[in-house]
């Protein structure tokens, strides 16, 4: 198998320090394993795309050393695509329209949850929308043993989750008419050819439902790794919501180093690198050391 690996940002502010990390680990696996690494700028939610991000995010990249394979892609270019494989799944039976506001699904978890139940999405438009208009599409999962998609990650093992009991039916296609991350995030793996994902484990949740969807598209299903996420005095994950602020682009060693650090690589930067070359040399070969890459 030729390993294809890529980094996703979405471009909603700079990048931060918890993004590094992301990227540095793509980036670090795909050349341990001497494969490509691409970059793709995922701007499917409009709303919250910041203008100029993308490109601060790619010159980033690039003052820090981080030069991708091949040209990035941009989901807001590759709406026709999603849309394709939308109609893909119509004739199977396996997505219908949802009619349920934000309020009613709140209200019904909200029930759930003083039962003592499951805080899935409970179905209410699986057999019709009783006279709503449609707003959304959603993707029917299996009731049963098939519900249960289980996975094994190269970082954090042995990975299960019910689909029936803890996600629900999931959205493919939103209310507003914007593309879901979970359709838009396998059609470009799969059309890129991904062979390897390395994410955050905040993304986790959401691996389940990527592989079922991948089986209902008839798709490869990618190995997937999971890093730690970095987390503020508070123990929050570090976003951009939570103030985190942007890399300091004139001390990349310096960040590198702690990205490396919190990787689990140790402190590579006390090895006397003081170039860019040298540290990514001493952490590819500390990360496939790491990760038991064999070549």
């Amino acid at each position: 198998m030729t390993y294809r690996g890529r980094f996703a940002p979405s471009p909603t502010g700079p990048l931060h320090f918890g993004s590094l990390v992301s990227a540095l680990a793509s980036w670090l696996d795909a050349r341990a394993h001497e494969g490509t690494w691409l970059v793709r700028i995922e701007d499917i939610d409009r709303p919250r795309t910041v203008p100029g991000a993308a490109d601060d995010i790619l010159a980033t990249l690039a003052r820090f050393g981080m030069h991708a394979d091949e040209a990035p892609l941009w989901q807001s270019r590759r709406m026709a695509r999603y849309e394709q494989a939308l109609a893909q799944l119509k004739p199977t039976g396996r997505i219908y329209p949802c009619g349920c506001t934000r309020k009613e699904i709140a209200d019904s978890l909200l029930h759930a949850h003083a039962r003592n139940t499951t805080l899935a999405y409970p179905g209410t438009c699986r057999h019709g929308l009783n006279g709503k208009p449609a707003r959304a599409w959603r993707l029917r999962v299996p009731d049963g043993a098939a519900a249960v998609i289980a996975f094994d990650d190269r970082w954090q093992g042995r990975q299960t989750q019910n689909l029936a009991t803890e996600v629900g039916d999931f959205v493919l296609k939103r209310a507003d008419d914007q593309w879901a991350y979970q359709l838009a995030v396998v059609v470009d793996d799969a059309d890129a050819g991904i062979t390897h994902i390395v994410r955050g484990v905040d993304l986790m949740d959401s691996t389940a439902r990527q592989i079922y969807l991948q089986r209902c598209l008839g798709v490869p299903t990618p190995r997937y790794l999971h890093v730690p996420v970095v987390t503020n005095e508070l123990g929050e994950k570090l976003s951009k919501q939570n103030g985190a602020t942007a890399l300091d682009s004139d001390r990349p060693l310096e960040a590198l180093s702690a990205a490396a650090r919190h990787l689990g690589l140790g402190d590579l930067n006390g090895q006397a690198h003081t170039t860019l070359d040298g540290f990514y040399a001493a952490a590819t070969t500390a990360w496939g050391r790491r990760m038991g890459v064999t070549k």
